[in-house]
């Protein structure tokens, strides 16, 4: 779904009862997902190479992504390379982002940037927006799946668990959320999105 669909959230109304849950975000799933792992010699080089192109473009954002991921890499001159680089687009990145003001203006501002697949710089946005509203799921559930995506996967399992034990209704979301659909076969995502399921293929003794 496109960024321009997802409405905004729907905030809580003052009395009794609990607002309808927000529809969770919609993020265009990267065709090959990073590895959490750092990257050998040639995942290095390509990182880097992709950062240089995304870097030319204009494109700050991710090639500060891509930069931080070469920076990992085995080649020292490489990597170096790659850290002032990063630094660089952070700086050019700070000039141009827009002033936000509140938890939502963080919050639909991270998600258009999962849907550039900017994920460390929409993590720093919805921490934002978390700190500022804690019990906030739809924030949660933003970041578990902002989480995921970058590989994170014991963070997209701490973020899911708190949407859901504030809103039990995200489990179901999240289940039916194409963009989780590459990630909730992963443990302990399985176990959570599927308790049911977790059990019956325990052993039995």
């Amino acid at each position: 779904m496109a960024i321009s669909s997802r409405r905004k959230p729907v905030p809580a109304r003052k009395g009794s009862g609990r607002a309808k849950a927000p529809e969770p975000p919609r993020a265009v799933l990267p065709a090959v997902a990073e590895p959490s792992a750092p990257p050998d010699e040639h995942q290095q080089a390509e990182l880097f190479d992709r950062a240089v192109k995304q870097f030319q473009m204009g494109g700050y954002g991710a090639a500060r992504s891509l930069f931080e991921r070469a920076a990992l890499g085995p080649i020292p001159t490489m990597a170096h390379s790659a850290q002032l680089h990063s630094a660089m687009c952070a700086r050019r990145v700070a000039a141009h982002e827009p002033s936000l003001a509140t938890a939502d203006e963080h919050y639909n501002y991270a998600v258009a940037l999962i849907n550039e697949g900017r994920f460390a710089e929409a993590e720093r946005h919805l921490t934002e927006a978390v700190a500022r509203v804690p019990d906030a799921d739809h924030v949660h559930y933003a970041l578990a799946l902002c989480s995921g995506l970058s590989g994170d996967v014991r963070g997209a399992y701490r973020h899911l668990r708190r949407a859901i034990e504030i809103q039990p209704r995200n489990r179901s979301a999240a289940r039916n959320d194409p963009d989780f659909a590459g990630i909730a076969q992963l443990s302990p995502l399985f176990e959570l999105l599927y308790p049911e399921r977790a059990a019956s293929a325990s052993p039995r003794f």
